[in-house]
C-alpha cells in the first residue's frame, strides 16, 4: 500500500481527481443556494430557474437551468420566450416559462401578453405586463449538465457517490498508511 500512494503519478492523479469533484460540488451547492437564497430576485439583471415541466420540451427540458434577464417589456415580440409569475387558473405563484404568441396594448396603458408552451394546444392566460420576470436568454451549459447528471439515479451514483466514496477510501488508507509508517519510526527511535 505504501508503495501505491508513494508512486508519483498516483499522487498527481488522487489530487486532479479530488481537486476536480470538490470544485464541481462547490460550484454546484453554490449555484443551488444562490438560486434558492435568491427568492426569485435578479442578481445583476438575471435570474435562474429550472424547468420543471415538459411544456417547451425541445427548446428547454426538464432539469434545463435557464437564465432569464430583466427586459423592458416595450421590447418583448411575438416568439420571445418570456418568464412570468402566473396569477390565475391554478398558476397562481408559479413561474411558467412560454412563448409570447401575441401582443397587445392594455387599456391602462400597458401592454398585454398571451403566451404558451411549444408542446401545448391550449393558450396560457392573458398576462400583464407587471408580470413578467425576463425574457429567457438561453440554457446555463454546465449547471445544465450537472443537474441532468445529479438529478438522475445512476448519474448520480456512478459521477458523484462513487467518485466522493473513493476520495474518502482513498483519505483513510492515506492516513492508515501514515500511521503505521508513524508507528515503526517510534517503535525504530525506542529501540
Amino acid at each position: 500500500m505504501k508503495k501505491l500512494f508513494d508512486n508519483k503519478a498516483f499522487r498527481i492523479i488522487t489530487r486532479i481527481v479530488r481537486t476536480f469533484i470538490i470544485v464541481v460540488m462547490v460550484f454546484y451547492v453554490g449555484f443551488v443556494i444562490l438560486q434558492r437564497l435568491s427568492g426569485n430576485r435578479s442578481i445583476m439583471s438575471y435570474r435562474f430557474f429550472t424547468v420543471a415541466t415538459g411544456s417547451m420540451k425541445g427548446v428547454y427540458n426538464i432539469n434545463d437551468v435557464i437564465a432569464v434577464k430583466d427586459c423592458d417589456t416595450n421590447d418583448l415580440k411575438v416568439g420571445d420566450d418570456v418568464a412570468y409569475l402566473g396569477s390565475r387558473s391554478g398558476l397562481e405563484g408559479k413561474i411558467i416559462v412560454h412563448r409570447i404568441i401575441r401582443t397587445e396594448d392594455s387599456s391602462d396603458g400597458g401592454k398585454l401578453f398571451t403566451t404558451k408552451g411549444v408542446n401545448s394546444s391550449v393558450e396560457d392566460p392573458v398576462i400583464h405586463d407587471n408580470q413578467v420576470l425576463g425574457v429567457v436568454v438561453g440554457k446555463v451549459p454546465v449547471i445544465t449538465e450537472i443537474n441532468h447528471i445529479v438529478r438522475s439515479q445512476l448519474g448520480f451514483f456512478s459521477l458523484i457517490f462513487c467518485p466522493l466514496v473513493l476520495v474518502i477510501v482513498l483519505e483513510i488508507l492515506q492516513t492508515i498508511t501514515d500511521y503505521q509508517l508513524e508507528k515503526k519510526e517510534i517503535q525504530a527511535i525506542e529501540k
